[in-house]
């Protein structure tokens, strides 16, 4: 399966127990060089070259790649199981993961690892870079010896985060939770709707109220594959009818996260509304989330919203657009009856969501 062979660093010794992380690269920025005048992907065989430091990190270090290396604008869901059937391969192989990912679509790939890799107790780290590995002033460095440090921490045997995050230039961030929030600056995650898991200095300090629970005794396993029969539907003001019937009506389309405006208001207009009932009455299962990034949803605050409660639209609360659709895409696919799958998406499964 890998397109290179596996490199292992720092192996473990018989008599020396130590973590072990199993590194998986997908591709993007992080992992390219400059090659006459131009930008190549990276051989993680010559991973010492560029990162001699690992050397000195006291654990197993073993780099992988998936088969397909890919710019992260074009990932997709059968990547993504690809991702999660890897991990279950290799679970009880090592300790935690490492996705060395394109910045792109991070927190789709998070979002959806979440949902996928259920009663996870192990670290599942992604993480990037905004220059290449190749530049002498790239964040790759950093980035990566760092999501290596917490994806080895334990502490009497356990993993300090047992779950999904993605680490970016001095945070750690519950991956469901996380969006890319600049271009052209270092740290280019954010997470509005809750704490940082961890936030690194000299120190690496850890705010483990916010930490997923660790629970071994529950059984790993993982949750395929994806319906991808869903859209992303964006309000704006001036919005046509032709234009959302056409969405509305696409062929087999069975869910919708519908970002509409402030606090989840949308317009009243009877042509509107009409079209959005139409849906759901054809089985279209739709979520409400906020275009804001902070803040939550309070779906019949304001008489805009009222009407989506009649009509059976979910209320997203402060879950992201990443978190929904990757989220619908799992419910999507292991469930049929309509109610059932409201139910599903209103309430917090991989701690992607606020309770009310």
């Amino acid at each position: 399966m890998p397109a290179y062979k596996s490199v292992t660093i720092n192996p473990v010794l018989p008599n020396r127990p130590r973590a072990s992380v199993l590194v998986i690269y997908t591709g993007g920025t992080l992992g390219m060089v400059f090659e006459k005048g131009q930008l190549v992907p990276f051989d993680f065989e010559q991973i010492l070259d560029k990162l001699p430091e690992i050397k000195r990190l006291d654990f197993e270090i073993t780099f992988t790649s998936l088969e397909e290396i890919m710019d992260s604008s074009n990932m997709r869901p059968d990547v993504w199981m690809d991702l999660a059937r890897l991990i279950q391969r290799h679970y009880d192989s090592y300790d935690s993961f490492v996705i060395l990912h394109g910045t792109d679509t991070m927190a789709y790939t998070a979002s959806a690892l979440s949902f996928m890799l259920q009663n996870l107790s192990k670290p599942v780290i992604l993480t990037g870079a905004q220059l290449p590995i190749g530049i002498a002033r790239t964040d790759a460095r950093e980035n990566i010896i760092t999501a290596l440090e917490i994806a080895a921490a334990q502490w009497e045997g356990r993993p300090l985060v047992p779950e999904v995050c993605i680490y970016f230039q001095n945070y750690l961030l519950r991956g469901n939770r996380a969006k890319k929030k600049e271009t052209s600056q270092f740290n280019a995650f954010r997470s509005e709707n809750y704490p940082a898991l961890a936030e690194v200095g000299v120190t690496i300090e850890y705010n483990y109220p916010y930490i997923a629970p660790y629970r071994p005794e529950l059984p790993f396993q993982t949750q395929l594959p994806l319906d991808e029969n869903v859209t992303i539907l964006k309000l704006f003001p001036g919005i046509t009818q032709n234009v959302l019937r056409s969405i509305l009506n696409i062929n087999g389309l069975r869910g919708v996260v519908l970002e509409t405006f402030g606090a989840g208001n949308a317009p009243t207009l009877p042509w509107f509304l009409y079209e959005l009932k139409e849906a759901t009455e054809r089985g279209v299962v739709i979520m409400n989330v906020s275009q804001c990034d902070g803040g939550r949803v309070m779906q019949g605050r304001y008489q805009t919203s009222t009407w989506f409660q009649k009509i059976g639209v979910v209320g997203g609360g402060d879950i992201t657009t990443e978190a929904a659709i990757t989220k619908m895409m799992s419910i999507l696919a292991r469930e049929s009856d309509v109610e059932r799958i409201r139910e599903e998406l209103a309430k917090p499964l991989a701690g992607e969501m606020s309770l009310l």
